[in-house]
């Protein structure tokens, strides 16, 4: 990604066209028209690598801007373009950590300049940090539920598990569904949404928290939602830049950013993988479903996602279909790392609209779905508090 600022729009504009072209190919250009756009764009993506000002921003902003990171995040750089550069201004610009300054009139020298400037910020960046560590403190935390098979429980572990988290209080939870052609998060949780995430794709590389707040269903005490389109043709135009903007922002609002996905590997899907805390990968006990979930395993390789941020969870388990849990293991080449049990009250929730650990916070599966987040997503149990009514939920642990 790439921060342009510039106020002007049509100067905007061009530099944007400059900037996208195939010398950044992969990266986007986001557009911030103040310095506190800027600063929100800062805030959204901690590992930003580059701010560009263009020369109808003020100068002193730049500099502010580049003196802060210089000690904040020394790896985001600074290019200032600026016609006439005066020896001042040159040396105001060393002193405060500008990267380069380029002509905005030389199309080929900013090009220049900037390749420079990232060529610095790829060897400055901090390395990928631990599970628990990847967002800066004070954000919450981002859940991918992955499931590559049809009917292996995936939107239901993901409602429910959303519903979990919720219950401890705080900045409450959000649930995103990134199957935008055939997301089922609206029917498991009852809701008759009017916007969903389709609606998002008009404010694309300027979406803020008012935006996105406007796009959510509220489900329960605690709980959003932000949904699959509500035309299904709208998913066409749902990619993975905007799958990424909008799970960044949203890490900022919530504790818990729980994220359903289709059974492939949809450019949504890869976005999310890339920022996620952690992805609890679905399994059930059919050799079909474990073939699935295998290859699921060996794509997650490929793709260079840690084992250390991924759990495997294998539903329906102890269903008596002539499996073991060591033909499950064999089968998987990993142990599994967390049970949910098989129950009829599952499908029966699902059809009611609610979820179980909603309807049913001491069933099985609940407590089950409980000690995941315990285990495996920091979550620790929420105090209980006496008086009728009381509810015992789950909320994050100081510090994660």
């Amino acid at each position: 990604m790439t921060v342009l600022y510039e106020p002007r729009p049509d100067a905007a504009r061009g530099l944007a066209a400059l900037l996208g072209g195939a010398l950044w190919a992969g990266d986007a250009v986001r557009a911030a028209a103040t310095a506190d756009e800027v600063a929100a764009r800062l805030a959204a993506d901690p590992r930003e690598p580059l701010i560009v000002a263009g020369p109808g921003a003020p100068a002193a902003d730049a500099l502010r801007i580049a003196a802060e990171l210089r000690t904040a995040r020394p790896w985001t750089g600074v290019v200032l373009l600026c016609a006439d550069a005066d020896a001042d201004l040159l040396r105001d610009a060393l002193r405060a950590g500008i990267r380069e300054i380029a002509d905005p009139r030389d199309p080929a020298g900013v090009r220049d300049a900037c390749t420079r400037a990232l060529e610095v910020a790829r060897h400055l960046a901090p390395p990928a940090v631990p599970v628990g560590d990847t967002a800066p403190a004070g954000d919450g935390k981002i859940v991918t539920v992955v499931g590559t098979k049809g009917g292996c429980g995936r939107t239901t572990l993901a409602t429910n598990l959303a519903v979990t988290l919720a219950a401890g209080g705080g900045r409450g939870v959000l649930i995103v569904d990134l199957d935008v052609q055939m997301g089922d998060v609206a029917v498991a949780l009852q809701l008759h949404p009017e916007r969903g995430i389709g609606d998002a794709v008009t404010m694309a590389d300027r979406l803020d928290e008012t935006g996105l707040r406007s796009l959510l269903t509220h489900a329960r005490p605690g709980l959003d939602a932000l949904l699959a389109p509500v035309r299904p043709t709208d998913g066409e135009h749902v990619g993975g830049a905007l799958a990424g903007e909008v799970l960044r922002l949203a890490r900022g609002m919530f504790d818990h950013v729980v994220v359903d996905t289709p059974a492939h590997f949809s450019d949504p899907l890869l976005a999310a993988l890339e920022i996620t805390d952690h992805t609890l990968l679905m399994a059930a006990p059919d050799v079909l479903t474990l073939k699935n979930t295998r290859v699921a395993l060996e794509t997650l390789d490929l793709l260079g996602h840690p084992a250390g941020r991924r759990t495997v969870v294998l539903n329906r388990s102890g269903s008596p279909v002539g499996l073991t849990m060591d033909d499950v293991e064999h089968i998987l080449r990993v142990p599994i790392g967390a049970h949910i049990p098989s129950s009829a009250d599952v499908p029966a929730s699902l059809n009611k609209g609610v979820p179980l650990t909603a309807a049913q916070p001491r069933h099985a599966v609940s407590r089950a779905i409980s000690d995941l987040a315990v285990r495996h997503l920091n979550a620790v149990p929420a105090p209980a508090a006496s008086g009728r009514g009381r509810r015992r939920g789950l909320r994050r642990k100081e510090g994660s």
